[in-house]
């Protein structure tokens, strides 16, 4: 196979490119830095460590608040994935989950949660959606937000004067003239 020999256009290589375009349009890696902070969190106040015959226990008074911590904090970065308009909530509650965890949990899962969380939300927070790509195909590019097509026929949105008239169009009665000035009466 040489280097002027295309590439088959085989199932996984249409599966990663549509994998690529979804996790282009979402902020995925703020999504996946926030879902692995949780794993930490929640397991070292209920793991066992062994060193020889040594059991080392890590569990703490507070083991429910970090399984809470650790728990909200997946729940958080799949919702980054998945509902990408909540990224500042999510960035912002990751942020806070995680400095909570610095002294309920461990120093937030040895500190590897803790600093996943915040570096996760901080993205999720910095992250803003981008402009489509100039090659996307008309259908794509059609749709609103929510994934819902927008109007095609855009000359039924511009409302025009009828019949020619050339008054102003003023139906509320607040302009400067009359003395209104945006204010409207109360009876």
């Amino acid at each position: 196979m040489s280097a002027e020999t295309p590439a088959a256009t085989g199932q996984f290589t249409v599966r990663r490119q549509q994998f690529r375009a979804w996790r282009g349009e979402r902020p995925f890696w703020a999504g996946m830095f926030v879902l692995l902070s949780g794993l930490p969190i929640a397991y070292f106040p209920y793991a066992n460590l062994q060193i020889g015959h040594l059991t080392l226990a890590m569990a703490t008074t507070a083991g429910a608040g970090s399984l809470i911590i650790g728990v909200l904090l997946v729940v958080l970065g799949v919702s980054l994935w998945f509902q990408k308009h909540v990224r500042v909530f999510a960035g912002v509650a990751a942020i806070l989950l995680a400095l909570v965890s610095l002294p309920v949990s461990n120093l937030g899962g040895f500190l590897i949660g803790f600093l996943l969380a915040i570096v996760g939300g901080a993205m999720a927070v910095a992250w803003a959606p981008g402009a489509r790509p100039a090659g996307q195909s008309a259908a794509m590019a059609d749709t609103g937000t929510g994934g819902t097509p927008e109007a095609t026929d855009h000359e039924t949105t511009v409302l025009r004067p009828v019949g020619g008239v050339d008054e102003p169009n003023d139906l509320s009665g607040t302009n400067p003239a009359n003395g209104a000035n945006g204010r409207h009466s109360a009876g």
